[in-house]
């Protein structure tokens, strides 16, 4: 009784190839075993050997055979075949293992997807297409199954990448005691309907504009920020160190036209003619004269006199710098102070200082 609880995988390769394997060290240890197989019924069986041996460790753990029709009967032996460990019959289509799908096609409308691929020239009625499917944002598959040859699915968004696969299963129990399924056909990557070589190249060009906006962004922040810090520099500068005025904004001429040159200044008529017959004919000039007649009466002042004087007689005199600077003289002093520069007077000469 034994014999029956033997545990045997039989996979019938799209009904082209058999393969029956076991656990041979737990069921057999230290010895291995042969395998004869065949798909005749009736008294006349005829037995064939193993073709092609699977092994586990240099033990005999299973058999690769083709498939040569739909019933099949095992036998597992010791090594010389004298002795029956193990047999089996059963139906090879109940076992049957589909291969991947055929040239797979992918329709895109909107945001519906429908799949579709070649029919197999066998059990059709018995397949179905599995379509799985997921987004970048999806951390598990979802699945949809129908009919062969075509599926389809709603509710795509067309702004993500999602992956696809496909495959084929058998309708389990009526067509097989054992659900099997194909291999996955190769996992394809889509956006929108457009045929991807992966969604990590969507996420890497996300990923990319994500950064450069920030860097540009990150650029303008600064900017702004030592803009407002140079202001508030500028601020502060002008409040601890206030700007020292510059004569040369006040005296253009003298700067500008004689580079600094105040003899030379001085000198200069055309300018100064018209500012002297204006600043000449105020009432504060005809005073100074007539102040100065009386001077001359009074001996005890004769110096300051002379100083007054020699301004007054130099303005007679038709020296029109002189006699701008006798109007803006004070009378009573022996140096003043003119256009921040010191003057000397002394008879009839005046230095500048």
């Amino acid at each position: 009784g034994w014999k029956d609880a033997i545990s045997t995988t039989i996979i019938n390769f799209n009904n082209e190839k058999m393969q029956i394997t076991w656990a041979a060290r737990e069921l057999f240890p230290g010895k291995n075993v042969s395998f004869s197989y065949t798909f005749d019924e009736g008294k006349h069986k005829v037995w064939k050997p193993c073709p092609t041996y699977l092994l586990d460790q240099d033990y005999n753990s299973g058999c690769l055979f083709k498939t040569e029709g739909p019933t099949l009967a095992i036998s597992i032996r010791n090594s010389n075949g004298s002795e029956e460990l193990f047999s089996k019959r059963l139906k090879s289509d109940f076992y049957i293992k589909p291969s991947r799908p055929e040239n797979v096609t992918f329709f895109w409308k909107e945001d519906t997807v429908t799949v579709s691929c070649n029919k197999p020239e066998r059990a059709v009625k018995c397949l179905r297409l599995e379509l799985q499917y997921k987004s970048k944002f999806d951390k598990d598959w979802q699945s949809r199954t129908s009919k062969c040859c075509s599926v389809g699915e709603q509710g795509f968004d067309a702004r993500k990448c999602y992956s696809f696969r496909v495959r084929l299963k058998r309708l389990v129990p009526y067509c097989n005691v054992v659900n099997y399924s194909s291999d996955w056909e190769a996992e394809t990557f889509w956006m929108n309907g457009t045929l991807l070589d992966s969604c990590d190249d969507d996420i890497k060009t996300q990923s990319n504009t994500v950064i450069i906006l920030s860097c540009l962004l990150s650029v303008l922040l600064m900017k702004l920020i030592l803009l407002i810090l140079l202001c508030k520099w500028q601020r502060l500068q002008k409040l601890v160190m206030p700007a020292i005025p510059d004569p040369k904004y006040i005296f253009a001429d003298l700067f500008n036209d004689h580079n600094g040159n105040f003899q030379e200044w001085i000198d200069k008529t055309d300018h100064a003619v018209v500012q002297t017959k204006l600043e000449c004919e105020e009432p504060e000039c005809t005073i100074e004269a007539e102040s100065q007649q009386e001077d001359e009466k009074n001996s005890d002042k004769q110096r300051p006199q002379e100083k007054i004087f020699s301004f007054s007689k130099a303005a007679e005199n038709n020296d029109p710098k002189a006699a701008q600077i006798a109007c803006l003289m004070p009378t009573s002093n022996t140096i003043a102070s003119f256009a921040g520069f010191q003057i000397l007077m002394n008879d009839d000469m005046y230095v500048m200082l």
